[in-house]
């Protein structure tokens, strides 16, 4: 008799369908200043496969996500180092118009964050440019650029185009299928990043300025990486399209559990 403890452990394996690093922060409502420090974290990959994370600043609707810079290289096994800060850029807008993109040469699969606000140097910022996506949804968006494209790092070399595969978003820790700018693959594929608070204002958690302390209360880029909190209702769209890609795959993992235990039986 096939051992009942054996096909719970079958099933429970077939159940674990993706491992890839999840962004945790910026959360929703985060605002950092230019010229102080923008930092991010993300929960680790248990597997080894992301041993090379590339992490990538980028603007635009969940259609159309344009890179504007790579903001590092890192090792997304390496449990030690789960955070990462960077001085912030100029940009303009200064609105809640900016996520990070992780991906990795070993994977096809992309994760972000949610969008956050880059302010000015008093962390000022403006509302996003436009209400809806292209889709109609209602998450804010708007196309953010660097003040100085000079000073823009390319986005990594394998990607070139379009590419499909599950994706999470920042707080989503099952996953979020992608499409692109707001899925999983390139633009207008999956599942993206969602928006933040509607409408950012100055009295938001904001990052210090560089050579200043928070005031009033107001958020630190260091408390970033405890900032986990996301919008899963506006993410809701891009959540199905990722639990579709994984329903698929555990489907075929049970689908082999069963089909050996019935073999044995």
């Amino acid at each position: 008799m096939f051992p009942y403890a054996t096909l719970v452990a079958l099933l429970a394996g077939a159940a674990v369908v993706s491992a890839d690093p999840t962004p945790s922060a910026p959360g929703p409502g985060d605002v950092f200043r230019e010229g102080g420090q923008c930092t991010l974290a993300w929960d680790v990959d248990p597997t080894g496969t992301w041993t090379e994370m590339n992490v990538e600043l980028m603007t635009g609707d969940n259609f159309n996500m344009i890179h504007l810079t790579t903001v590092a290289k890192l090792d997304g096994t390496d449990a030690s180092k789960t955070t990462y800060s960077y001085d912030c850029p100029q940009v303009t807008p200064n609105s809640a118009i900016y996520f990070y993109q992780f991906t990795s040469p070993s994977s096809a699969n992309r994760t972000w964050t949610t969008r956050f606000a880059i302010g000015n140097n008093d962390g000022n910022v403006t509302p996003e440019p436009n209400a809806t996506q292209p889709n109609g949804q209602a998450i804010p968006w708007g196309a953010g650029q660097l003040v100085d494209p000079s000073t823009a790092v390319a986005a990594p070399s394998y990607l070139t185009g379009g590419t499909s595969g599950a994706t999470t978003v920042a707080g989503q820790a099952s996953g979020v299928a992608s499409i692109a700018p707001g899925t999983s693959a390139a633009p207008g594929t999956q599942a993206a990043p969602a928006s933040t608070s509607a409408s950012v204002t100055a009295s938001a958690k904001v990052s210090p300025a560089p050579s200043t302390s928070a005031a009033n209360g107001n958020k630190t880029s260091g408390d970033a990486s405890t900032s986990n909190t996301t919008s899963a209702n506006n993410n809701a769209a891009a959540s199905a399209l990722a639990l579709d890609g994984q329903l698929v795959r555990a489907a075929f993992a049970l689908g082999v559990a069963a089909f050996t235990f019935g073999v044995v039986l």
